[in-house]
């Protein structure tokens, strides 16, 4: 998406990847997985492949690892 293609003031669908994410249905903003706030696009930076899930900043991204216990020692 450029910035030609305005998605408007909606929630964009996103398929998360390795390093890069595709806007499957174009919006302005993903919701933050664990806190519910808007991330415009532009700002999006921490996401899971795994979950699929956007995450606000890396205290968001590294609470959503704790809760699917995927840090190294942790116990499930």
């Amino acid at each position: 998406m450029n910035r030609f293609e305005s998605g408007g003031n909606r929630q964009a669908t996103v398929k998360y990847l390795d390093g890069d994410f595709q806007i499957m249905v174009p919006g302005s903003y993903v919701v933050c997985a664990m806190t519910g706030r808007p991330i415009t696009i532009d700002e999006l930076k921490y996401w899971s492949v795994d979950r699929q899930e956007a995450y606000v900043d890396a205290a968001a991204s590294l609470e959503a690892e704790k809760r699917a216990g995927n840090l190294p020692n942790q116990k499930r």
